[in-house]
């Protein structure tokens, strides 16, 4: 059996179908990807799994434990990072850790230590006297991870925890996540809107879309869902302001065109795409070529192959 099971989960709010059977799992000690466009039903998912929100049918074990039985023991485990930075403005961080400790029903010395631990661990030690007002968004953005830690969990879920955030802070959070992992066993969920990130940090992920799931398993295996696409890179010296239109109408197989300045990337269907049509289109339209090649495609094209959006939408 696996740490966390999700078994066909069926979610409505009034008439809306917000998830419809979900199905997917994870094992312990695993960095696990969830991803997809905003309204795809990922916070809902999360709120599901971590007992907030009931199912309307399905299930979702931990530890073997079922969520609509053993809510308080399964919440023993979990760690949750909210999207939402949730912390007290009028306090400083070694406060904000004390009175988010005390919900744990730590007691004193055992709180004392883990605030301690926690504070270094996500690179606070020297700002804990520091008033929240003070801190830049990095800053409380570890200090909210760090208040999710000091009940030693087993499982930590992170829900866009690098939103806002400066490159040092990113970095940080990153090195702290894999120090959880890699040291203490911990397991992951992570959810992102940078796909580089879901790449760096996870093994294997799951694409949800419209409350359905779109793909499921380690990277490479998703990007195999869409092999039959190829995408060829096109740069030029100058290109014309109707480009894409004057490509997309002459050259049959393209899937999907984006330009960036003077860049083309095409995605196309090999069993129609003929890159004899390319070149004469490029000769007729007497553009200067500088560069053609194929690439392989990237999780982040998958994505957009697979849900028709870019992560980021």
């Amino acid at each position: 059996m696996s740490y966390i099971e999700v078994k066909n989960v069926f979610k409505k709010f009034g008439k809306q179908e917000v998830l419809n059977n979900i199905t997917f799992s994870i094992e312990e000690g695993e960095r696990f990807g969830l991803i997809g466009p905003n309204g795809a039903g990922k916070s809902t998912l999360i709120d599901i799994i971590t007992g907030l929100t009931p199912v309307n049918s399905g299930q979702v074990l931990i530890d073997g434990m079922d969520i609509r039985n053993d809510r308080v023991e399964i919440r023993k485990q979990i760690g949750l990072v909210p999207q939402e930075i949730a912390l007290l403005d009028h306090i400083n961080a070694k406060g904000n850790l004390e009175y988010f400790g005390s919900l744990y029903n730590l007691d004193r010395t055992t709180l004392k230590q883990r605030v301690t631990e926690a504070l270094e661990m996500t690179g606070l030690r020297d700002d804990v006297k520091k008033t929240i007002k003070a801190f830049s968004g990095g800053m409380k953005r570890r200090l909210n991870i760090a208040a999710a830690l000091l009940h030693h969990p087993r499982f930590l879920i992170l829900d866009e925890p690098t939103v806002g955030v400066d490159p040092q802070s990113r970095n940080k959070i990153f090195e702290f996540i894999k120090f959880m992992n890699e040291e203490h066993q911990t397991t992951i969920l992570y959810t992102s809107h940078y796909m580089e990130e879901i790449e760096n940090l996870t093994q294997r992920l799951f694409i949800l879309d419209q409350g359905v799931q779109v793909a499921y398993g380690y990277q490479d295996d998703i990007k195999a869902m869409v092999q039959d696409k190829v995408k060829w890179i096109v740069e030029f010296d100058n290109l014309p302001s109707n480009i894409k239109e004057i490509i997309s109408n002459r050259i049959p197989g393209i899937h999907h065109l984006h330009q960036e300045m003077n860049r083309l990337e095409l995605m196309v269907d090999p069993s129609q795409f003929k890159s004899t049509a390319l070149f004469h289109t490029i000769a007729h339209e007497e553009l200067e070529l500088n560069s053609l090649y194929k690439e392989p495609l990237s999780l982040e094209e998958a994505f957009l192959q697979l849900t028709g959006k870019r992560l980021r939408d």
